[in-house]
């Protein structure tokens, strides 16, 4: 199996990378066997026998709660929060990170669903910073390998803040309550791996704190209704959960959009240099409309769906992956099921602080 590019100088990220490529394999070899002898079975969620351990791997789940005890650094979260909401990391001093992942939208892009039509530009739809510690890079296309790289992009691009850093750190050392908190955490002088670190920390901070899927997977029964528990075995029997697994339910790996049909033929209009995904990183022609596996974790309150932002419910967005990713069309009740479940997994936490 060749390896990716992106993982040439990390060795044990490709062989995780292979691991996962086998496992999604083999889960969709699965999911095709068992519909192969009739209807997926919803009674099945109820034969769920989670351990009760806080922080223990879940055995027998591809989802796993989200660890209780994350191991935050508080006081550069709490510097990095502040950097954050900070609009003077941008050339004009007008937009801050915050701008496009704010609190009140779950740290996203503020796109409506009901925008019509759905939105097929040459940008890409904003993802929430939500949970982006547990994904294997960042951005849909993966170019950056940590959240601390992930900050260079939209600083630098002059598309977004169209800044520099000799420029942000000029003006964050003219700012005493900036150089007070570099050196209280013993970060002087201020710098910009410390406003990258700080940054990344606040994010990692950004989690789903409180879901009731986690409660349920730590054994609390009555998390979940009958109807996202059956949800939930549907999700897995159709072979969703070979890509969308794991902390995030997702991010954990790159995969082809339309392995079963053209999806950009059908979508319609332009390709995009956003479209071609992972092609844009690497060069690498296997690499064209590869894109990292997003997070379903915030999924249910965040529409519109995928890198276009061209599909503008959940149960469509649903529909249109079983299609172009499994070769399946799902019958409507079903996917009222799994949106059931989706819907079970966002945190109950508005804004995570330190």
């Amino acid at each position: 199996m060749a390896i990716s590019p992106y993982f040439a100088d990390r060795p044990a990220a490709a062989l995780a990378m292979i691991d996962i490529t086998a496992a999604v394999a083999i889960a969709m070899l699965a999911a095709w066997i068992g519909f192969a002898t009739g209807a997926p079975d919803r009674a099945a969620a109820t034969d769920v026998r989670p351990r009760v351990d806080a922080d223990v791997e879940i055995p027998g789940e591809p989802i796993q709660p989200i660890p209780l005890d994350l191991a935050i650094d508080l006081r550069t979260a709490e510097l990095g929060r502040r950097l954050f909401n900070d609009p003077r990391l941008s050339h004009r001093g007008t937009i801050s990170c915050a701008s496009c992942h704010a609190a009140e939208h779950d740290f996203a892009g503020d796109a409506p669903a009901t925008e019509e039509p759905p939105r097929r530009n040459a940008t890409l739809d904003v993802p929430t910073i939500r949970n982006s510690w547990f994904s294997i890079a960042q951005f849909w296309d993966g170019r950056a390998a940590t959240l601390e790289a992930q900050v260079d992009f939209p600083l630098q691009s002059p598309d977004e803040m169209a800044s520099s850093w000799p420029e942000v750190i000029g003006r964050l050392r003219a700012d005493p309550d900036y150089l007070a908190a570099a050196r209280a955490i013993g970060k002087e002088p201020l710098s910009p791996e410390l406003v990258r670190a700080s940054i990344a920390e606040y994010e990692r901070s950004v989690v789903s704190s409180g879901s009731r899927f986690d409660a349920f997977l730590r054994g609390q029964g009555d998390a979940l209704s009958a109807d996202e528990k059956a949800g939930y075995a549907l999700f897995k029997q159709y072979g969703c959960s070979a890509c969308h697994q794991g902390v995030a339910v997702g991010g954990n790996l790159f995969q082809r959009l339309g392995l079963f049909g053209d999806y950009f033929h059908d979508r319609g209009g332009p390709i995009t240099r956003a479209d071609l995904g992972r092609y844009n990183v690497t060069g690498d022609e296997s690499d064209r409309y590869v894109f990292k596996v997003p997070s379903l974790r915030e999924a249910a309150l965040l529409p519109p769906y995928f890198h276009d932002g061209s599909v503008a419910t959940l149960e469509a967005a649903i529909a249109t992956m079983a299609r172009y990713q499994l070769g399946r069309k799902i019958p409507a009740d079903d996917i009222r099921l799994i949106a059931a479940f989706l819907r079970s997994l966002p945190g109950t936490t508005a804004e995570a602080r330190p």
